[in-house]
C-alpha cells in the first residue's frame, strides 16, 4: 500500500454531483489509493471509475481497521453512514455523502472526497465569519447526533463556500458524550429556521435507514435530543469545565 498521501484542491466540493455519489459508491468497484495521514483508525483514499470514464475519489473505512474502544461498539463504520442520513433528514448538506459498501479489505463506510481548503478548519472559520450557518447547522447536528470527536480540523471548507463535517464515526451513544470544539454560539438562540428543521424530523420520527444502524437505546436517545433542542430553543454550553472539548483540538 502507498504510502500518505498529499492531496490538492481540484476546484469542486465533490468529483461528482452529490446525489449520484451514494448510489455509485454502494454499487460500483473501487481501488486504494492510499492511506490518509493523521487518522487513528485505517483511513484509505479510493476511486471508483464511471461508466464515463471519470475517475470519482471516496474515503474508505473498512470494519477491521478499527481499533477497538471500550466505551463504543465495533462498526463505527455504521455511524459515519447515520451521521450522513441524519443530516440529509434535517436537509442540511453539511455531511459529505457518505454510505456503506464492501470493498478489498472488507464492509466499511465509503464518504465522498471533499476538494477542501486543508488550510482551514473551523477556528479560522468562525474567526473569519466564514459559513456561520453552516457552522451552526454543523452544531446542533452534532449535538443530536451526540458526536464526541467534533475537532477543528474535522470541519472543511470546500471550493462552494460551504462546510462539511467529516470524521463522524464517535457519534449516537446512548449515554450523553458530546465533545466539541463548536461552543461560540453557546446559549444564543438557535435560528428559527434550524428550529423549524429540528421540528419537522421530530414530527416525521426516525427514518427507518438510521434506525436500522442504531440499537433501540441509541435510537430513543436521538429522539430525545433533538426535542431537548426544541425545548432549550439555544445553542448548548460546555457546563462541564472544559470536558467537552475534544483533543487535540485540531
Amino acid at each position: 500500500m502507498a504510502d500518505a498521501l498529499e492531496i490538492r484542491d481540484t476546484g469542486d466540493p465533490f468529483d461528482a454531483p452529490a446525489d449520484t455519489l451514494v448510489e455509485l459508491f454502494e454499487s460500483g468497484d473501487f481501488e486504494i489509493e492510499g492511506r490518509m495521514p493523521y487518522s487513528s483508525n485505517l483511513t484509505l483514499l479510493v476511486h471508483f471509475t464511471d461508466a464515463e470514464g471519470t475517475d470519482v475519489r471516496g474515503i474508505y473505512k473498512p470494519g477491521q481497521g478499527e481499533r477497538p474502544l471500550w466505551d463504543f461498539p465495533d462498526k463505527l463504520y455504521k455511524r459515519e453512514a447515520a451521521t450522513y442520513r441524519l443530516a440529509k433528514a434535517l436537509g442540511w448538506s453539511v455531511i459529505p455523502p457518505t454510505t456503506i459498501a464492501n470493498g478489498a479489505m472488507g464492509e466499511g463506510s465509503v464518504q465522498a472526497f471533499v476538494n477542501a481548503d486543508f488550510g482551514e478548519h473551523y477556528f479560522t472559520l468562525y474567526e473569519a465569519g466564514v459559513a456561520i450557518p453552516d457552522l451552526q447547522q454543523l452544531c446542533v447536528l452534532d449535538y443530536i447526533a451526540n458526536n464526541t470527536d467534533r475537532k477543528s480540523g474535522h470541519c472543511l471548507l470546500a471550493p462552494d463556500g460551504h462546510v462539511y463535517g467529516i470524521d463522524n464515526g464517535l457519534s449516537f451513544h446512548s449515554e450523553f458524550k458530546l465533545r466539541t470544539v463548536i461552543w461560540d454560539f453557546a446559549e444564543d438562540p438557535i435560528p428559527t429556521e434550524i428550529l423549524a428543521d429540528v421540528q419537522r424530523f421530530v414530527d416525521a420520527g426516525l427514518p427507518v435507514e438510521i434506525a436500522a444502524l442504531l440499537n433501540p437505546f441509541e435510537q430513543d436517545a436521538v429522539m430525545a435530543r433533538a426535542k431537548a433542542v426544541l425545548s432549550e430553543a439555544c445553542f448548548p454550553h460546555d457546563d462541564t469545565d472544559g470536558h467537552r472539548w475534544p483533543w487535540p483540538l485540531v
